[in-house]
């Protein structure tokens, strides 16, 4: 199994999925106890929403479940969110709170050292080659940072989450200009938004965003009841996909309007 898959496009925008795979080896997959092995905190169909939307976007996706090892957080183990319940680089409960290994088969310290170096690292790499490509042919680079998540997690945040949930480090990840646009589609869609709420932007968004370099990075976490059925089997919902798609689309053009602009592009740049 393949690590990851790149699709290499010549837009400002590199989409990054670091939450939609489902590959877990044999050999840990036997160690998940029956909670673990129903997979529930996957970012499901997430790379079947964005498809198409901006043709030209490049997309880095990880095909190796957050279960193995999450790619989306600290690879030293630091916590995204101190002093409140999240889940760590590799995850000992799901979102629930419920442990996902059977006794005495969660990995200790060794072995996660050695997944991340086997899955998180390449995936890293590839993603930086891709804005760093980006970058050099249009002087920036947007990394839109694309997951999802039950509307309904009691142990993560209160109430139901609006569908529309945008992150950037409470406005350092990119430009302000990046920010209010997408925020502005999210708010005027009537479907809920709310922007560096629960979620302000995971490892990703806050190690690549660095505006003055000349990259921007942003989260969209989408609730999941916007395309997809939130329960087992976890069907993908195509009217509902078809309701929300036009509303991503328009953020990611809006962005790549603005990147392509160049008004955005960093001090000194001669692009």
């Amino acid at each position: 199994m393949q690590v990851f898959d790149v699709t290499t496009g010549q837009s400002p925008i590199v989409l990054a999925q670091p939450h939609g795979g489902t590959y877990i080896p044999d050999a840990i997959a036997v160690r998940l106890n029956s909670t673990g092995a129903g997979l529930a905190d996957t970012d499901w169909h997430i790379t079947q929403l964005y498809d198409g939307l901006l043709p030209d976007a490049t997309v880095v996706k990880s095909n190796v479940h957050r279960y193995v090892i999450d790619a989306n957080r600290d690879p030293a183990g630091a916590s995204l969110y101190p002093g409140q319940n999240t889940t760590t680089l590799v995850p000992l409960t799901d979102f629930d709170g419920n442990a996902i290994w059977l006794e005495g088969q969660a990995p200790l310290t060794e072995e996660i050292e050695a997944r991340r170096v086997a899955y998180h690292a390449p995936y890293h790499t590839a993603l930086r080659a891709e804005l760093e490509r980006v970058r050099a042919l249009h002087g920036v680079a947007v990394l839109f940072d694309c997951h999802s998540i039950r509307s309904n997690i009691p142990f993560l945040f209160d109430d139901e989450l609006p569908i529309f949930n945008t992150g950037t480090n409470l406005g350092t990840s990119c430009a302000s200009e990046i920010e209010t646009a997408v925020d502005a589609v999210a708010q005027a869609s009537g479907m809920g938004a709310v922007l560096n709420g629960r979620f302000k932007g995971g490892w990703t968004t806050r190690h690549y965003g660095q505006p003055k370099s000349g990259i921007h990075a942003i989260q969209m976490e989408i609730s999941q009841r916007a395309y997809m059925h939130e329960t087992p089997p976890w069907h993908f919902a195509e009217q509902r996909a078809a309701n929300v798609r036009p509303l991503i689309q328009k953020m990611l053009e809006k962005i790549e309007e603005i990147a392509l602009a160049g008004t955005v592009l960093p001090e000194g740049s001669d692009q």
